[in-house]
Order: C-alpha cells, then sequence, then structure tokens
C-alpha cells in the first residue's frame, strides 16, 4: 500500500528541498517561505524519482508542488520536449502555465508552452517548434499534436495528470491513456486528484510504478472565510428556494451548481424566464461558447452563473461573493472545492446548499468532512423522511427528466386533499413528480398517485 504523507510537526522551508537558487529567488519574489502540506509531501517524493499520487482541494498548492521538481530538473540545453502536463480544460491549462513561467522567471532558456482547443493550432505548432521543453494542455489538443507528428514524446521524462478526476468526468480518460502509451517506458509520473472515483484507482494502479500516495488530511481543510449554511426544499422548491435567496441575499456575482449538464442548463433557462441575467457553463458546450461565458462572468456582466463541476476548479475567479449547491455532490471534497470559488483572496464568502431529503446522506458526509454542523438559513422547515418507495419513484423521474422526456406535473399524496400547484418553501406545498409523455407515467391509479393536475 502507498504511504499516506501529512503535515509533519517539523515545519520545512523550501530551502531544505534543494532546489536550485535561481528558484528559490523566485519563490521569495513571490512571498513563498513554507511549502503547504501537499508541496512538502510531493516535492519530497518527486525529488526521490518516485512516482505518486496527491489528493488535494484547490487553492493547496498543487502547481507548486508538482512544478518546482520539474524546472529543478530541465535540461535547458536541450529544446526537446522533458515534461508534459496534462490539465482538463484550456482555463486550468493557461493557469498552471502562467504559475510555471513565475516559478521559472530566473531560468535561463527554459520555456513553457501552453497547447489547447479552441485555439490556432498553427501558433501552437510554431511555439513548439521553437522548443518548449514544459507542455500543459488539454487531452484533446495534445493527441491532436501527436497524431499529426508536430510533438515529440521520446524525451519525456515527467508526465503530471492534474484533476485527473475532472479529466474523467469530462470523458477524456481514453485520450488521456492513449498519450500516456506514448511515452517513454521508465517516465516520473505524478497523477493528482481531488476525489479517488474507483477509475481513477485502476488508472493509477496500470500507470504509476510503486507510487507514494500524499493527501492533505481533514483537518488541514480550510473554509473559514466562507460562511455556510443548508436550506431544506424537495423538487421545485428548490426553484422558489432559491429566487427567494436571491431576493434576500441580492448577491453581486453568485455561482450555482447543479449535478447534470441538462440540469444546469434548465435551471440556467428557469432564472433567465425569472428577469435575472444569467449564464449556463457545461461540459456539451464548446470551447467558444465557453470562453464567451467566462469573459462575461469575469466582467461582471453576467452576475449569475450556472455551472456543473466543470466551473468548481481552475477557474481563476476572485469576485464570486456567493456559492449555491442547488445539488449536492456525490463527493464531499467536491463540496470544499465549490465554495473554494467564495472566499478568496482575503475576501469573505457565503454559500448556501439546498438540501432534498434524498441528499440528507450527502450533506452528513460533508459535515463528517468538515467535523461540524452546517447552520440552517432562513425559516424554511425539513420535509419529512421519504419512504423507499418514494424514493425510487423520485429517481425514475430524475432519469426521465434527465433523458429529457418528462412533462411537469404535480400529483397529490393518497389521502392528502388536492392542493394549488403554487409552490412554497414552508413545507406545505403538493407533493411533485414527473411523468414520461405518453401517459406511461404512474401518476393514475398508483399507490403514492392521485388525480395528477398540470403545474403553472
Amino acid at each position: 500500500m502507498p504511504r499516506v504523507i501529512t503535515r509533519k510537526d517539523h515545519i520545512l522551508r523550501f530551502e531544505d528541498f534543494d532546489l536550485q537558487p535561481e528558484i528559490l529567488r523566485a519563490l521569495t519574489d513571490l512571498g513563498y517561505t513554507e511549502p503547504t502540506p501537499i508541496q512538502e509531501g510531493t516535492i519530497d517524493a518527486l525529488l526521490r524519482d518516485k512516482d505518486m499520487v496527491g489528493q488535494a482541494q484547490t487553492g493547496s498548492g498543487k502547481t507548486a508542488a508538482f512544478m518546482l521538481p520539474i524546472l529543478d530538473r530541465i535540461d535547458p540545453g536541450s529544446k526537446d520536449l522533458q515534461a508534459l502536463i496534462l490539465c482538463p480544460t484550456r482555463e486550468l491549462a493557461l493557469q498552471v502555465a502562467d504559475a510555471s513561467r513565475s516559478f521559472a522567471r530566473y531560468l535561463d532558456d527554459v520555456n513553457i508552452v501552453p497547447v489547447y482547443g479552441g485555439a490556432p493550432i498553427v501558433e501552437q505548432i510554431t511555439a513548439l517548434n521553437r522548443g518548449g521543453q514544459i507542455v500543459v494542455g488539454t487531452p484533446g489538443r495534445v493527441l491532436d499534436l501527436l497524431r499529426r507528428g508536430k510533438m515529440i514524446l521520446s524525451d519525456c521524462r515527467m508526465v503530471v495528470l492534474d484533476e485527473a478526476d475532472e479529466m474523467l468526468s469530462m470523458g477524456f480518460i481514453d485520450d488521456v491513456r492513449d498519450i500516456l502509451k506514448r511515452t517513454p517506458w521508465g517516465k516520473q509520473t505524478a497523477l493528482f486528484s481531488a476525489t479517488m472515483p474507483d477509475p481513477i484507482k485502476k488508472l493509477a494502479e496500470e500507470e504509476l510504478h510503486t507510487p507514494e500516495f500524499v493527501k492533505v488530511a481533514s483537518k488541514e481543510i480550510t473554509v473559514d472565510t466562507v460562511e455556510q449554511r443548508v436550506a431544506f426544499a424537495e423538487g421545485r422548491d428548490k426553484l422558489e428556494l432559491l429566487e427567494r435567496f436571491i431576493q434576500e441575499m441580492k448577491p453581486p456575482t453568485m455561482i450555482i451548481f447543479a449535478r447534470t449538464k441538462i440540469g444546469t442548463q434548465k435551471l440556467a433557462d428557469d432564472l433567465k424566464r425569472r428577469g435575472h441575467k444569467v449564464r449556463a457553463l457545461h461540459g456539451d458546450m464548446g470551447q467558444g461558447a465557453r470562453d464567451s461565458v467566462m469573459i462575461a462572468f469575469r466582467g461582471k456582466r453576467i452576475p449569475i452563473l450556472v455551472a456543473t463541476d466543470v466551473a468548481s476548479r481552475g477557474l481563476d475567479v476572485s469576485h464570486v461573493t456567493h456559492v449555491v449547491n442547488y445539488d449536492l455532490p456525490d463527493e464531499p471534497e467536491v463540496y470544499v472545492h465549490r465554495i473554494g470559488r467564495t472566499g478568496r483572496v482575503g475576501r469573505e464568502g457565503f454559500a448556501i446548499s439546498l438540501v432534498a431529503n434524498k441528499e440528507k446522506p450527502k450533506l452528513d458526509a460533508v459535515e463528517r468532512l468538515l467535523k461540524r454542523k452546517i447552520q440552517r438559513w432562513g425559516i424554511d422547515e425539513p420535509v419529512q423522511p421519504l419512504t423507499p418507495e418514494q424514493i425510487a419513484v423520485a429517481e425514475e423521474i430524475e432519469a426521465a427528466e434527465e433523458s429529457g422526456e418528462v412533462d411537469v406535473l404535480v400529483v397529490e399524496s393518497e389521502g392528502q386533499p388536492q392542493a394549488s400547484s403554487e409552490s412554497t418553501v414552508d413545507g406545505d406545498a403538493p407533493k411533485k413528480r414527473r411523468r414520461r409523455r405518453g401517459g406511461r407515467g404512474r401518476g393514475g391509479g398508483g399507490e403514492n398517485a392521485g388525480t395528477p393536475v398540470v403545474a403553472e
């Protein structure tokens, strides 16, 4: 089993790693004095020629953790590609490249070349031809350059997979495997991931050689600059609760996280119909469309961004004041990444999670990770626990909704007087279900069904 490295009682300094003086000078300029836990464990492992797996949240200092050992070992006398860093998004690739250049500012003849989709490939080929010892790129563009014969990995000594779980969720893992097949046997490999789903564990087992496992312990997770709240609502009552939150809090800039691509776009459309200036950001959008959204959001022309977890990491947007978890993530560590989008650069932030009954186990997992209970917001009341049959029906409805084959229906529970289709946030709203088009749903005659009434 790989060993776990956490913060030691003795705090190291960067000088203790015997890095090149030019690198230490750059770190001094940047105000870096003591390595973070992920840096301490990673730099130590990589300088000992070990493969490694790093698990840590946003803001832990991962870029310096893998880039400082790379820069320390780059041969400036050779123009060949010596290190490759794969990132899931263009934004993260550019961010890593910019940070790397700041660490290398006093190193002569070390070139860092970012390559990514959505930009002219000819310009990137020209930069590679001039010589780039370090390439930071997205899997799709790197694979394109390899297939064209414009990128050569025969002298690549180190590969870094940054945000591996995000590359998995965006469907890039097959591309990553294809790229790794083209790298030399015996290279050093580092894999970083906020969470460790089974496919990432399998990838690490297949591609890394006796790696060390460097993990930031839960006690290192800090969200002290973010005020956190939780509110309870079921189904589309979440939308009404979100509307109330926006009206009461009047957030200047806000990211709302939803679970699925379809749900993200639908929520953005619902908010637009209510008069809000909002854009969606998810993996089904092309790079040009994503760039347009992020330019508008960074420029504060769009105050509300509804996003999947593609936006929870690697996007440098420092002015976000509020984060809403419209759906809780499956992994509690992702919750920390999400709320880390606010409360940045010394500012205070606010995060609220809208929780349905079936999400209570996820909330419990988040609170265990944070080692504290999250305070309730407002006057909402938690609804009664669902029965197993009601949970099964909710999952069926959710699957149908994601497929786009649903109509919105209001269905009264058995024995309950039929109520208005107007929803509330105080727990007395009518029960809502979706029914598949064509009358295939269970809205008529089922055990939990009454007479369906079309909502709104």
